[in-house]
């Protein structure tokens, strides 16, 4: 057994998936994780480490780690990068293989079923779909013209054919609809009614939910006779990029300290719980938060609305807020409800899309509700 197929044994055995694991031991990451990716470094940004600086030992070991490998930053990709690339987002990478595995196991994929895949990236969870599944049974579509390219050629080398479209992934593939399961590798604010209507009656839809806030849950959704699409949110907490339109605008410099002024019991520092700011992202869709120092900001950019919590010295938090929107406020009163249900996970709460509206509801359909953004 030569090195690289130790190291796939390896990592195989240490994610310990039995339906996936002669996968993992077959497809070859490194073909796909390309010749360079890179690290983040918080003094210099994203610096790019090339292959050939490294003995194949060491390259291999790298590739085999159980990481995400980021191998694009801003549309430059590693193996084009000579020095650092400062204080932009990742915009592909390999994500890490356990994490794939999470991805194909909750949406419960078994042989005989025709997927669709949103996101290729670098194409190594295509790979391992075509390799259980057949080649056939495997689409797979990027946005990106220079990922999709490049993830066409390593499957071409692993020996690989799945039908391949670059495009606009929210529009899924009519090509080979309908599709018993639809995956997304990268994340989205709502389901797009396009993925509803190209999955069968009984078919699942399984994508990674966020927000602007920052807010995460893990959708699985079945899709119904009636072209609607529900179900819970699952137990695993699971991070993957943005959808590209769906990414967050950029905010300008926010002034604080100024408009109306109230006070509050609720701690913002709730809001580095993941489950209260999905709960807060849920009141407020449409708005971005951060932090200056112990001051929670929340701002919407479309219209201008802001608030700002700061620690009161008598005691609790005083609120500044201002624009249409009492953003502050609607938190509140969403972050109130979720505590007096017990402060459940996101699996506590569902989805249901329909034409008309994508519903967020906690503990059963009835219950407590809010509408994601149009």
């Amino acid at each position: 057994m030569n090195l690289a197929a130790k190291l796939r044994h390896e990592l195989a055995v240490a994610i310990g998936s039995p339906d996936w694991q002669a996968a993992l031991e077959a497809v070859p990451r490194e073909l796909f994780v390309g010749d360079a990716v890179y690290r983040d470094d918080a003094g210099l940004g994203w610096v790019p480490v090339h292959r050939s600086q490294m003995s194949p030992e060491d390259w291999l070991a790298l590739v085999y780690t159980d990481e995400t490998w980021v191998t694009q930053v801003n549309g430059v990709m590693a193996e084009n990068a000579i020095e650092p690339v400062a204080i932009l987002r990742p915009t592909s990478s390999s994500t890490l293989p356990s994490l794939v595995v999470r991805m194909l196991e909750a949406a419960g994929i078994s042989e005989g079923e025709n997927v669709l895949e949103i996101g290729t990236g670098t194409g190594y969870s295509t790979a391992l779909l075509c390799h259980r599944l057949g080649d056939k049974a495997a689409t797979s579509i990027e946005f990106d013209p220079v990922v999709a390219d490049r993830a066409k050629v390593a499957l071409a080398v692993a020996g690989y054919t799945p039908t391949l479209v670059q495009g606009d992934g929210l529009l899924g593939y009519e090509g080979n609809a309908p599709y018993d399961r639809l995956i997304a590798t990268c994340s989205v604010r709502t389901i797009p009614l396009a993925w509803v209507r190209q999955v069968c009656e009984g078919g699942t839809i399984t994508a990674p939910m966020l927000g602007w806030t920052g807010g995460v849950a893990f959708a699985h959704l079945r899709v119904a006779d009636d072209g609607t699409a529900s179900g819970r949110f699952l137990n695993d907490d699971v991070y993957f990029m943005p959808a590209r339109p769906h990414a967050a605008p950029p905010l300008d410099v926010l002034e604080l300290g100024s408009g109306d002024v109230s006070d509050t019991q609720i701690d913002p520092l709730l809001l580095t719980d993941d489950a209260a700011l999905f709960v807060a992202q849920l009141a407020a869709p449409q708005a971005q938060h951060g932090w200056a120092g112990d001051i929670l900001t929340l701002h919407d950019v479309d219209t201008g609305s802001h608030a700002d919590v700061r620690p009161s010295p008598g005691g609790g938090w005083v609120v500044h807020q201002r624009g249409p929107l009492r953003l502050w406020d609607e938190v509140e009163k969403a972050i109130v409800t979720w505590q007096e249900a017990g402060r459940p996970h996101q699996s506590g709460f569902g989805l249901i899309v329909t034409g008309e509206e994508q519903r967020v509801w906690l503990g059963d359909p009835d219950g407590p509700g809010w509408n994601l953004p149009a």
